[in-house]
Formats: C-alpha cells, sequence, structure tokens
C-alpha cells in the first residue's frame, strides 16, 4: 500500500493543529496492537476527546471486524480509499473528528514509517518477554527516523511481577512506559463483542488500567503542545 508524504504539520492551520493522530506500533506481531486501538479510542471517546474516528491499516482487517460488530455509533470509522492516508485525515479533520486512532501492520517497516509520519504520538505495545523486548529497538528506530514521539505500553503482561518490573526496566532505557495492562480474558471477550472492557465492565480492573493508559497518553500529547478541544 503506497502513502502519499505527509505529517502532522501538514494538517496545521493557522499555526493551530485541530485533530491529533495516535498510531498504534510495533515491528513485533502478536503484541495486542488491535485490542489496545480499539481500547483507546473509546475510552478517548468516554473521556471526552471526541469525535474519535479509527483507520485500521492493518491488511487483516481486525480493527475494521471489531468496529462491524459494534452496536455503538461511536467512534466512527475511516476506510482509506484512492487518495491515501493524507487524504482521509484531511477529511476527518474538515468533518469535525478531534482524534484518529491508527492500527498499523507488524513487520513492514518502510509502511509503518510512513504512518507514523502522521503521528503526534505513536503508542508502542510490548509484552514483557525477552523475545519482544530484544525486538523493541527496530520499532523504536523507526519511530525515531520520523522525529516523533512515542510511549511504550506493556501489554498482556503476566501476574508474575517479577517479569513485568524486568520489561519496565528495560523499556525505561528507551522511552516512558505509560501504562501496564494485564492479561484478562475480559479482553478477548469484550472485543469479539464489539465491545470494550470499559463499556462492558467498567468498574472492573481492566478498564482501571485503560483509563490510566489514556490519561497518560493524553498527558504526553499535551506536554508536546497539541491541544484538542473536548467534546461540548
Amino acid at each position: 500500500m503506497k502513502l502519499p508524504i505527509g505529517s502532522a504539520a501538514d494538517r496545521k492551520r493557522n499555526g493551530t493543529l485541530k485533530m491529533q493522530v495516535i498510531v498504534l506500533a510495533s515491528r513485533k506481531g502478536g503484541v495486542g496492537k488491535t485490542t489496545l486501538a480499539g481500547h483507546i479510542c473509546v475510552q478517548a471517546e468516554l473521556a471526552g476527546a471526541g469525535p474519535v474516528a479509527v483507520i485500521d491499516m492493518d491488511e487483516q482487517g481486525s480493527l475494521a471486524s471489531w468496529w462491524n460488530a459494534r452496536s455503538q455509533a461511536l467512534p466512527r470509522f475511516a476506510r482509506v480509499g484512492e487518495g491515501g492516508l493524507q487524504w482521509t485525515l484531511n477529511g476527518l479533520e474538515k468533518a469535525g473528528a478531534k482524534l484518529v486512532v491508527i492500527d498499523t501492520p507488524p513487520y513492514a517497516t518502510l509502511e509503518i514509517g510512513e504512518i507514523v509520519r502522521f503521528a503526534d504520538i505513536a503508542v508502542v505495545p510490548v509484552k514483557p518477554s525477552p523475545h519482544d523486548l530484544r525486538a523493541v529497538g527496530e520499532t523504536v528506530d523507526v519511530i525515531e527516523a520520523a522525529d516523533k514521539p512515542f510511549v511504550f505500553v506493556i501489554n498482556e503482561a503476566p501476574t508474575n511481577g517479577l517479569l513485568t518490573l524486568q520489561a519496565m526496566r528495560t523499556l525505561s532505557k528507551h522511552g516512558r512506559v505509560a501504562a501496564v495492562i494485564k492479561t484478562r480474558q475480559d479482553f478477548r471477550s469484550t472485543m469479539i463483542k464489539g465491545g470494550t472492557v470499559q463499556e462492558i465492565f467498567p468498574k472492573g480492573k481492566s478498564a482501571a488500567e485503560i483509563a490510566e493508559l489514556w490519561d497518560a497518553i493524553d498527558s504526553a500529547l499535551n506536554k508536546h503542545g497539541v491541544q484538542y478541544e473536548p467534546a461540548a
């Protein structure tokens, strides 16, 4: 899939950026990007950062399948057509979107790098395992080449706190760890039904972790000078 060259700066008008873009990025497959993308966009909508739109750039289309299974109208879903990602983002901004969450394919370094160019922040999910930690450097290289801020999310963390602590120490050498998301069945079961943990189990531990993750992402976005206008 060929994408036009562009960046967050291309969407600035009169020196202000009206819409934020979050890109889920990882060169390692199986880290839970799609699950996090769905949960982040719903949490952002609940937190008043919307209207929120999601874009699925992974050819597997898992995020699109999740959205198609939803009964709720929000967040909205946007397809990338022949005009490319730049054209789609411009259209969403004109339509009043305040936040866009983009899921990306694993492995394709060039494609991920081009998508990250449009990001205001990249979110990098990492499982707390030696193999995943060794692979994270490739993702960081892609994001840094695009000169974008990023945060890590330790995802699908086991109940064994030692492995998670070791992962936090390792990742902290490269950047900020925004949150730790534990491995729980409710993430999978709610996604199958087109929902999220905060919608179906709003008082559960998983919902609290997603809320913490969104707060960290929101804080990082504001720290880098990108402000959204909360929905009325």
